[in-house]
């Protein structure tokens, strides 16, 4: 195997589950988990770079590759969650006191890479998951170039590449023109997107909801990986209110207006409370026919 440019590590001060505390970062090419670690490819301000993440003992093992090799590693204890304060984060609530016992390896990511967790979120928007999950695999796997280092893994595009790509390219990726849009102009603003994370979150949402097409339930999802934020609630989601309301109250419908009392409790953490609703798999069922993928390549 390739020797990694640079390593580093942190210890251990909670509990950490890599696979769930990273499983924001999505399913695709990428990314790869195995072997009790996780790697995958990122665009840093210092350059390209594949980071692997190993648990070892009570600490993890960071090693990366590529010009942006350093930055990943000096980073990589906030991707990784180390920075996550759950401190205010106590409830007597039955099912969530139960989940923190279950699932207590579970952070809040901050990767700083607000423009890579923009594009799968606008791509999400108003389709179902499957698709939009394929749709941005299609489009790594096109725009992308491969990762520094040895696991074969393919970096997203830059924004350079997605501004000059006109909207009618998206729809090989079963992307339509509004949402193309959306991330080519978000691509030629890239910059004023990255300085968010020197921001606080409530001037970070501000900016990001400034951009067209960009409303709250994007800025949640993104401000959720880009900037760890504990307290996002994706507003608008189709699923999330029903499986918040089937979890605390065995409703199986529910309104983003109810979500929202439910969580109220929770505020300042209301994200993590998500998370492991989500972790633990809990949703509410589902009525009639799933939604067909669309195929828009003529339109």
């Amino acid at each position: 195997m390739l020797s990694p440019e640079v390593e580093g590590g942190f210890e251990l001060a909670r509990p950490l589950d890599l696979r769930l505390t990273l499983s924001l970062l999505g399913y695709g090419p990428w990314i790869r988990r195995g072997d009790g670690g996780v790697c995958f490819a990122t665009r840093t301000p210092a350059g390209a770079a594949t980071i692997h993440f190993h648990r070892q003992n009570g600490s993890v093992v960071t090693k990366a590759w590529g010009p942006g090799a350093e930055w990943a590693v000096a980073h990589g204890p906030a991707v990784c969650g180390a920075d996550d304060d759950d401190s205010g984060f106590a409830s007597d609530h039955p099912l969530v006191a139960r989940l923190r016992r279950e699932i207590p390896g579970i952070r809040m990511p901050r990767t700083h890479a607000v423009f890579e967790g923009l594009v799968p979120t606008v791509l999400g928007q108003q389709v179902t998951s499957e698709e939009a999950r394929e749709s941005y695999r299609y489009l790594v796997n096109a725009l992308g170039e491969a990762a520094p280092g040895p696991f074969a893994l393919k970096l997203p595009p830059p924004p350079q590449a997605l501004a000059r790509t006109p909207y009618w390219a998206f729809h090989r990726f079963g992307v339509e023109r509004r949402r193309a849009e959306v991330i080519i102009r978000a691509a030629r603003s890239a910059k004023r997107l990255e300085e968010i994370v020197t921001m606080d979150l409530a001037s970070a949402y501000r900016r990001m909801q400034a951009f067209p097409g960009i409303g709250p339930w994007t800025a949640a999802k993104v401000a959720m990986v880009a900037l760890g934020d504990a307290d996002a609630v994706p507003i608008g989601d189709y699923h999330l209110p029903h499986s918040i309301g089937y979890a605390f109250e065995g409703t199986p419908r529910s309104s983003d207006e109810r979500m929202l009392e439910i969580l109220e409790p929770f505020r300042g953490h209301r994200g993590r409370v998500i998370r492991l609703i989500i972790a633990a798999g809990i949703a509410a069922p589902r009525f009639g026919p799933r939604k067909p993928l669309r195929n828009i390549v003529n339109r």
